[in-house]
């Protein structure tokens, strides 16, 4: 099958939001979890390509967009755009009023309606990412390249490291970072924090 890295252009928009939802369950489909299909994509894609199109990259096949790698080369400033201008609108789509029961919502709800705190590597590893691929894109070394794109464009901005997050619950996303090089930095609720130098 073939595959094409591609710079973000807007009509990749609408698929950032679909492989954000389809792999929202540590790599898995969320679809049945979440009543607000975009909620997702609001808090861990689309931030990201509004601020910094240039750091986004989407895989495409015969069948369309299968992932994308995404992120920010200066996490503090990020966040501080975050808590300005992307939250408060967020706010008033997703009242926290009106959290859905038996879903979730609740948790990213409640964590759109707080301050965007960057996380305490932020200084050693100034950027951050995150990266999705569709089932039929894993296990082809696509991840890799990906990733290589995105890493590749970090250093060519000076950028000195870069830290991700991933659910201890996706063994698979873990075992990729480790054989990638990246170092296993904490492990905190759940989640592990991984950093790499660049």
């Amino acid at each position: 099958m073939a595959f094409e890295i591609h710079p973000y252009a807007p009509q990749f928009l609408p698929d950032l939001y679909r492989i954000c939802l389809l792999t929202g369950d540590s790599g898995n489909d969320a679809s049945d979890l979440y009543q607000h299909p975009e909620l997702l994509g609001d808090v861990f894609a689309v931030p990201y390509v509004t601020l910094e199109p240039d750091l986004t990259f989407v895989l495409t096949d015969v069948a369309g967009a299968c992932g994308y790698v995404l992120g920010t080369q200066d996490t503090r400033a990020f966040g501080r755009w975050m808590n300005g201008e992307w939250l408060p609108p967020l706010r008033e789509k997703y009242p926290l009023r009106a959290v859905p029961q038996g879903f979730q919502d609740g948790w990213l709800v409640r964590f759109v309606h707080q301050d965007w705190e960057p996380s305490k590597w932020a200084d050693e590893y100034p950027a951050h990412l995150h990266i999705d691929l569709l089932p039929r894109a894993q296990g082809q070394g696509m991840g890799r390249r990906m990733l290589e794109t995105f890493l590749g464009r970090l250093r060519e901005l000076g950028v000195p490291g870069v830290h991700l997050g991933t659910g201890w619950r996706n063994r698979r996303a873990v075992a990729f970072y480790e054989h990638l090089g990246f170092a296993r930095l904490e492990d905190r609720e759940g989640v592990l924090v991984f950093g790499k130098k660049l």
